[in-house]
């Protein structure tokens, strides 16, 4: 314990305006004992490669087999982007503090991780918005889909998500790079996140908290404000249809992309929007854990459970497989 206060008092500091300006931070973590650590050490390395198999395997079959050379599995394949940048960007950096019962990160390490972070989560809710779009167009108006959802417009639709997500993000990120921290230095949390950055802050982060509230209502409240407009059309639209077998096919299409949408957005909005009073910090990294560890494994495994066309695709290729062989 003592070698470990010895590390967190060694960091390097400097002075600027008579204040002593942070330029590392030590990452907590999970401060339990140590075999408790390799147990979860040993369940993210699974997860992590879970999660890179799976979204690469959706990638891949996406990109090859004719039979998913569609809209909604082009917005799938980016949606398994989002994920594998995500759970890379966290996860790997928590295997190292797990296995050292903490991590010093730099200044720009930090801030660099948190950008990348922040962004896959605003692109997988731009991504999820398109995704509800497309399941919108096809329901209400199949007549109009194939002019609607081209493959043009599906391409700029995606080019549109990641860019403003790139864009936004780095606006958040260069205000917040102003803000000085002036120790203590340390981070109680599993990677550098708004919150937990804004709390070691001795700046008036005033203008920084109404710069993130300005722009979550592009990158989080408008979308989320299209997803459930498109789905009230959409169930409206599926409870007129004559017979049950016409229902039930129509809420199968969607049922998918309805749990991921329900999975991210009640973590997203547990730990961001309605956090509970008096949360613990262990609770708070727990609700953390799942959309950026979690959620990136479920997202595979639900399309992939829930849809026959990837399911024959993956029997399809396996059969080509053993055939050349």
């Amino acid at each position: 314990m003592h070698s470990k206060l010895d590390i967190i008092s060694s960091t390097v500091f400097t002075q600027e305006n008579n204040l002593t300006v942070v330029d590392e931070f030590f990452l907590l973590g999970f401060q339990i004992n140590k075999s408790l650590r390799y147990f979860l050490f040993c369940l993210f390395l699974v997860v992590y490669c879970g999660t890179i198999c799976g979204n690469l395997l959706i990638i891949t079959l996406v990109s090859t087999s004719k039979d998913l050379h569609t809209p909604m599995y082009f917005f799938i394949s980016q949606l398994s982007i989002s994920d594998i940048l995500l759970t890379t960007d966290i996860v790997p950096n928590l295997l190292h503090i797990l296995r050292n019962n903490g991590r010093i990160i730099t200044f720009i390490g930090c801030m660099t991780q948190f950008y990348f972070f922040s962004t896959s989560v605003a692109s997988e809710c731009f991504l999820l918005t398109v995704m509800s779009y497309d399941r919108y167009v096809a329901i209400c108006n199949p007549l109009r889909y194939t002019s609607v959802m081209t493959s043009r417009h599906c391409v700029i639709l995606v080019i549109i998500c990641w860019f403003v997500s790139f864009s936004i993000i780095l606006i958040n990120v260069l205000t917040i790079s102003r803000v000085k921290f002036c120790g203590p230095h340390i981070i109680d949390h599993l990677f550098c996140d708004l919150l937990p950055l804004l709390e070691i802050s001795c700046s008036n982060t005033f203008i920084v908290e109404l710069e993130v509230w300005l722009l979550s209502i592009p990158s989080v409240i408008i979308p989320v404000m299209i997803i459930i407009q498109s789905y009230v059309k959409i169930i409206f639209t599926i409870l007129r249809f004559p017979s049950n077998i016409s229902r039930h096919k129509a809420f199968s299409t969607c049922s998918s992309h309805l749990i991921v949408v329900s999975i991210f957005y009640w973590t997203l909005f547990s730990v961001y929007v309605f956090p509970t009073k008096g949360q613990t910090l262990t609770m708070s990294k727990i609700l953390s854990l799942l959309y950026t560890v979690f959620t990136p494994l479920a997202n595979p495994v639900i399309y992939s459970l829930k849809n026959k066309d990837i399911r024959k695709a993956v029997q399809k290729t396996l059969l080509m497989h053993r055939f050349h062989n």
